[in-house]
């Protein structure tokens, strides 16, 4: 069985836009070195174990890159020279398969295709002229998942740790309509700071995402805990003893109590859906859903806070003007103690709220523009304000 080394090396942590500062304070709270903010993601150092960690338990990460080789060249030419010329044997065999993707932002390329595809000639051109052999692409579940960044003149070539994104959490999940993606939703409660013994509500919870990361956060667990496929587990020097011991001792840090989550939707339909994923990441025992609107429920506390992702034109037609004058008014005089967060792509709509936020956050919903957006709600003479 191959041993992992001690050795530390640099990695990026990708991420959602505007999620960059969440993403650098899960970093250090788990033990990372020499921590860099960069666009959409962070750079990091630490070593093969803490690679492992950091797939696990990362809930605003998209994926965990290696880099390998870094360098600049000036035509298409060098740039097909300089990716044949690495040692491709060292992590790839000519029985393996393997994929690459690419992001460019340069006019040495102009297409991420032809880069994809010339580094695809290259590496495979090196093998065929070694050993007459060569690997095959494989799009789904290859043996090596291969990233190339140019930016400019320089190029960034990494392994890619996780293969299939890390919002891709394991368990089967059922989407309703217009679904929030589990990292969005993880980074919305980090941002929030919620943590047990408050109280969470999601009003229009859907098929369940933040009820969901919400459970994981409450009881301590990875995100990643019931994903079976990593693409660092097809390495040469994985080391499967090692990601057992860091299985076990997340789950020893699991916590035990009792979880103040709730949620609700006044779609049945859609309720079932979150029901049945609570049942598959095995909440279904801690977190309470029941159907109810909104703007007719009670708070489920004295105090607490709510996120919610109303339905928005571009996602599901809805009478929003009326929908959010409700949930501003509810929010008034209903959740006073309480503190909002509400995750809107319709700008127009969203100012019926008729409450002034104490934070306005732009992020991504997918290909979408988006607002996070956070209301305090205290006693005064309104019934809200700002305390920040």
């Amino acid at each position: 069985m191959p041993q992992a080394n001690n050795e530390i090396f640099e990695m990026v942590a990708k991420t959602l836009d505007g999620f960059e500062g969440v993403l650098e304070k899960e970093l250090r709270q788990l033990g990372a070195q020499d921590i860099k903010p960069l666009k959409r993601a962070v750079s990091f150092k630490g070593d093969t174990g803490f690679l492992y960690k950091a797939n696990l338990w990362l809930r605003t990460a998209l994926r965990i890159l290696k880099p390998i080789a870094g360098f600049e060249v000036n035509s298409q030419e060098e740039f097909y020279n300089r990716i044949k010329k690495l040692p491709w044997e060292k992590w790839l065999s000519e029985n393996q398969t393997f994929r690459v993707n690419a992001t460019i932002h340069s006019e040495l390329f102009t297409n991420s295709q032809f880069v994809e595809l010339r580094t695809k000639d290259a590496i495979v051109d090196r093998f065929r002229e070694r050993t007459g052999q060569r690997p095959s692409v494989q799009l789904q579940f290859p043996d090596l998942y291969v990233q190339i960044h140019l930016n400019g003149n320089r190029v960034t070539v990494s392994l890619d740790a996780s293969g299939e994104p890390l919002f891709k959490r394991g368990y089967e999940r059922e989407a309703g309509p217009a679904p929030i993606n589990e990292v969005l939703a993880a980074g919305i409660l980090l941002m929030s700071e919620w943590r047990p013994p408050l109280t969470l509500l999601d009003p229009m919870c859907g098929s369940g995402t933040f009820l969901i990361e919400a459970a994981l956060i409450g009881r301590n667990l990875p995100p990643c805990i019931y994903r079976k496929d990593f693409a660092f587990m097809k390495w040469a020097d994985y080391d499967a003893a090692l990601f057992e011991l860091i299985k076990e001792s997340a789950f020893k840090k699991a916590k035990d109590g009792d979880l103040p989550i709730f949620g609700s939707d006044n779609n049945g339909w859609v309720l079932e859906k979150c029901a049945s994923n609570l049942e598959r990441a095995l909440f279904d025992e801690d977190v309470r859903i029941r159907r109810a609107d909104f703007l007719e429920r009670t708070p489920p506390a004295p105090n607490g806070i709510v996120v919610m992702n109303p339905p928005y034109d571009i996602k599901i037609h809805s009478n929003n003007e009326a929908l959010y004058k409700g949930i501003g008014a509810t929010l008034k005089h209903q959740y006073t103690g309480w503190t909002a967060w509400i995750l809107t792509g319709d700008l127009e709509s969203v100012q019926h709220i008729g409450l002034k936020p104490s934070r306005k956050i732009k992020l991504k919903n997918g290909a979408l523009d988006v607002l996070l957006l956070k209301y305090e709600m205290f006693a005064g003479k309104r019934g809200q304000g700002t305390r920040e």
